[in-house]
């Protein structure tokens, strides 16, 4: 099972960009032009990220709704105003404050954050040597330190890609191609480029990983 996302978002380009972007990473997203109908999906909704500008009841009234029915629901606000008038307006029943533009990475961390500390869990875990992995919640845990480690979009894709393949070769075409959705051209460094800074955070010694390991010629590997 995945953590669910209700995603309240009128802007088209946004709301499909936002929840393509979540969908791409793992996440299952329920994307609604207003909040209207949010309330008959938040019995199976982990995590809200709410718009304050929509049609009709604004998103401080959807919020506060939401929040007074389901409590133990974290909601983020995302939102182009920026005063602090706004903030704290909406922080009086949000979880989190956003302000639009923002870099997608920066979601992703902060979904992570609020999944964290506020407790949002999954019983499907796994463990890879000393990392444990919610599928869930797309939370990957060092088991040693107890943190929380913190990858950016493209990183966080190729782990949970390779761990979802978990003892299996795959091919720097296949990897690639599974992430960033073009073909991929021989010789193309990217790919080898984000798993050395993968390799980085999720590492015990990067120079010597026992991880992700490096199939000569063709590919990678995530051992058991």
């Amino acid at each position: 099972m995945k953590l669910t996302i209700l995603h309240i978002e009128d802007d088209q380009e946004i709301g499909s960009w936002v929840s393509g972007f979540l969908t791409d990473l793992g996440y299952e997203v329920i994307w609604l032009p207003s909040g209207n109908d949010a309330m008959k999906y938040m019995e199976k909704t982990d995590l809200v990220i709410l718009d304050i500008m929509l049609p009709g009841l604004d998103g401080y009234t959807v919020g506060q709704r939401l929040k007074q029915k389901f409590p133990n629901t974290p909601i983020m606000m995302l939102s182009a105003r920026t005063s602090m008038e706004d903030k704290l307006q909406g922080l009086t029943f949000a979880d989190d404050y956003m302000t639009k533009p923002y870099h997608p990475d920066e979601l992703v961390a902060r979904i992570q954050v609020l999944v964290r500390r506020l407790g949002v869990i999954s019983s499907e875990t796994i463990e890879v040597k000393h990392l444990r992995i919610d599928q869930k919640a797309n939370r990957i845990v060092n088991s040693i330190s107890k943190e929380d480690i913190m990858l950016t979009g493209k990183q966080f894709h190729i782990f949970m890609y390779l761990a979802d393949h978990l003892d299996q070769i795959l091919t720097k075409k296949q990897i690639y191609e599974a992430v960033w959705k073009d073909t991929y051209i021989e010789g193309d460094k990217t790919l080898m480029v984000h798993i050395r800074h993968l390799r980085e955070k999720i590492e015990i010694d990067p120079s010597r990983p026992q991880i992700i390991e490096t199939i000569r010629g063709i590919g990678y590997r995530m051992k058991s």
